[in-house]
């Protein structure tokens, strides 16, 4: 082992660059010098935090277990320093320190403390300036790192749920572009019909009709197909070709036999097919379009959700806003995983709720946790279902997130807030989420608690002040 001297101490650790010699010499005397080698623990969970531990070399890997899982949290190295610090209330490990290679350490217990403290302002001033700054940038990683998560979960459902009417827009365009290649044909036909203007006139009052005023009730497929049945019975009695596609189409803007039989009176025989068609064209033309327009306003509803739900067209300042905007947006953006677990949404939201200031997208980051956490949690039920209700009480609004999954055991419930603890396994969670939550309503001066948790009921509660 080489000699510890305050020279070497000022190169390995920047912070103690400018520290006098005698409080450097304090420290070596009165700490432990020692090698750890590889594989080593230098602490385990739950392992009483009774020492700061300077790192002069070799690595040394914090990692936590999570459902049996290692998740590193980080890889600490020369110049590092872990464990204990002068003022630190860390009374145990939370995770292990394994030696990944051979390490030299200089340890200092916890009961010297008090004297360093009162000894060594310099040292200790720098020692707490480096316990602030680790502090702040380990949390800053970890938050960070809950944000990609949740934002690897949104992307892929907005990834899946803007890919439907996408996919829906390029189907119905290519069909679109199918279909007018053959109207210059259809419309040869129609051209050589002769009809009044007062027959012309009746058709096309029975197709805009029907253009105007599609069925609302939606057929069951049994009934659907008698329909069908019949109506392609009628066009083959008067030789139109492709009966049953034409009659499928009719069907579904509402035609029946006697609108067939009203076109037919208006037309002979041989013109009759023509009509038909050139009808059907009209309505699968109609139909493509609609399905290009409603996939068009999907993916422009769904859009303006992301604009919502992020805020990121105004100031990141607490604005007086409508907290139900926000629960809705975010049930837009997780739509995709209430459709996946079936899970029936009851939204029991008081009319005229007073809007509070908030921070809106840190607010959202609240909602996404605690619908996302509740919608895992009810994988597994049948019935699965999410009421979500608010209420005004007297200067603060409520509002209350309710499943009916498995519940919260009774041994855990009283550290679903403390940081890193999940049930999660690697890659659902960080551990962070009510954490983060916690933190977000402390900001808004509000509250949130688990008012109740039995299997089949349990009850997230948000309180935020108006004023």
């Amino acid at each position: 082992m080489n000699s510890l001297t305050p020279q070497r101490l000022r190169e390995n650790f920047e912070i103690l660059a400018d520290i006098p010699e005698e409080q450097l010499n304090y420290l070596i005397d009165n700490g432990k010098h020692y090698n750890l080698k590889e594989d080593e623990f230098l602490f385990k969970k739950g392992n009483a935090s009774d020492e700061m531990h300077l790192i002069l070399d070799g690595k040394l890997r914090i990692y936590a277990l999570q459902n049996n899982q290692t998740r590193e949290l980080l890889v600490a190295e020369k110049g590092d320093i872990t464990g204990l610090l002068p003022y630190s209330r860390l009374k145990t490990a939370g995770g292990y320190g394994l030696v990944l290679e051979e390490m030299e350490i200089l340890s200092f217990h916890r009961n010297d403390m008090p004297d360093l403290i009162r000894k060594n302002y310099e040292l200790t001033e720098a020692l707490v300036q480096f316990m602030s700054t680790r502090i702040r940038e380990f949390t800053t990683y970890q938050q960070q790192n809950e944000k990609m998560m949740a934002l690897g979960k949104l992307s892929a459902g907005l990834a899946h749920e803007l890919n439907n009417p996408a996919s829906a827009i390029v189907r119905s365009s290519k069909e679109l572009k199918s279909h007018m290649k053959q109207l210059p044909e259809k419309f040869k036909r129609v051209m050589n019909i002769k009809m009044t203007p007062a027959e012309v006139d009746e058709v096309n009052n029975v197709l805009f009709s029907r253009l105007n005023n599609p069925p609302v009730e939606k057929l069951s497929l049994m009934k659907k197909q008698t329909l069908e049945d019949d109506l392609a019975d009628c066009l083959e009695d008067k030789d139109v070709d492709d009966a049953y596609e034409v009659a499928e189409n009719l069907v579904e803007f509402g035609f029946t036999c006697d609108d067939i039989e009203m076109i037919h009176q208006r037309t002979s025989d041989e013109h009759f097919p023509p009509v038909i068609h050139w009808v059907n064209q009209n309505l699968t033309t109609e139909k493509m379009v609609r399905d290009i327009e409603e996939a068009s306003t999907r993916i422009a509803k769904l859009i303006s959700s992301i604009k919502n739900f992020t805020h990121m067209d105004r100031a990141p300042d607490k604005v007086k806003a409508d907290i139900h905007e926000g629960i809705l947006n975010t049930l837009v953006m997780l739509n995709h995983k209430v459709k996946k677990n079936g899970v029936k949404v009851e939204t029991l939201f008081e009319e005229g709720l007073p809007q509070p200031k908030i921070l809106v997208s840190e607010l959202n980051q609240v909602w996404t946790n605690l619908i996302d956490n509740a919608l895992d949690a009810m994988e597994e039920t049948d019935s699965a279902r999410l009421e979500i209700n608010t209420r005004k009480d007297n200067d603060f609004v409520r509002v209350s997130i309710i499943d009916n999954g498995p519940g919260i055991p009774d041994d855990i419930k009283s550290q679903i807030f403390d940081p890193f603890f999940t049930t999660k396994d690697i890659g659902k969670g960080t551990g962070l989420g009510l954490d983060v939550v916690k933190h977000i309503i402390a900001r808004h001066n509000g509250t949130i608690k688990v008012l109740d948790s039995v299997p089949g009921h349990t009850e997230f509660e948000v309180c935020i002040p108006l004023v």
